[in-house]
């Protein structure tokens, strides 16, 4: 279990945790998941574009470390379990199970500005999802009236991913990556979306870079039965 601004389950390997609580924190998740903690998969997350499928072989030559330079896990593997770790980013869960398709999307500002939840999508279709077969589930995130940015950043982001500017609660430009992201699905022909509207800025349950500086990250999981 982690403690001071970690505590008590984080899950990011990276942010000055105890390697050893981590370490625990993952054992425990895997355990509560009814999952081997070798079938679960981490990924380095870097606010890139980039999405990776999840092979047999790839799998096998994790030994226990993360999927390097991604920000998007797709598998078409039972029992395999794809994570994505946040403290404001939007956690993004698709699933086609006719197709027998899943994927986790780390759908940061960065990320999702470029196409980061499109292109995973896209790559879904390729191993044989249909949009408007997909579920989308979004997770809890830094919610618009919290998300205060810069004017030029606010236009930017609402220029490459509409939907996303908003106004925060000081009257301030922001940005509610979450809408962008529902209108962007849609657009894409994915019509079953849900999204929890909780913010992690301002729900002490959830970690919040925004909110703390120092924390922990939480996770949300998908896989195939």
């Amino acid at each position: 279990m982690s403690g001071g601004p970690y505590g008590s389950f984080n899950l990011g390997e990276h942010v000055g945790d105890d390697p050893a609580a981590v370490t625990a924190n993952r054992a425990r998740l895997a355990s509560l998941l009814g999952l081997p903690s070798d079938r679960m998969v981490y990924m380095e997350q870097i606010h890139s574009p980039n999405v990776t499928e999840v092979t047999a072989e790839l799998l096998d030559s994790l030994d226990g470390g993360p999927v390097e330079v991604t920000d998007a896990l797709v598998t078409t593997l039972q029992g395999v379990a794809l994570v994505v770790l946040t403290a404001d980013c939007v956690p993004v869960l698709l699933s086609d199970e006719e197709a027998g398709v899943v994927a986790a999307v780390h759908a940061g500002r960065t990320g999702a500005r470029n196409g980061i939840v499109r292109r995973t999508v896209e790559h879904m279709v390729d191993l044989g999802a249909v949009p408007s077969r997909i579920h989308a589930l979004l997770g809890a995130a830094a919610a618009g009236e919290d998300y205060e940015v810069p004017e030029d950043m606010a236009a930017d982001v609402e220029a490459r991913l509409p939907g996303s500017r908003t106004t925060t609660t000081q009257g301030t430009p922001g940005l509610d990556i979450r809408a962008g992201i529902t209108r962007q699905l849609l657009g894409l022909g994915v019509r079953s979306i849900d999204a929890d509207p909780r913010s992690t800025v301002t729900e002490p349950a959830f970690f919040s870079y925004r909110r703390e500086g120092t924390t922990g990250r939480q996770a949300s999981v998908v896989w195939l039965t």
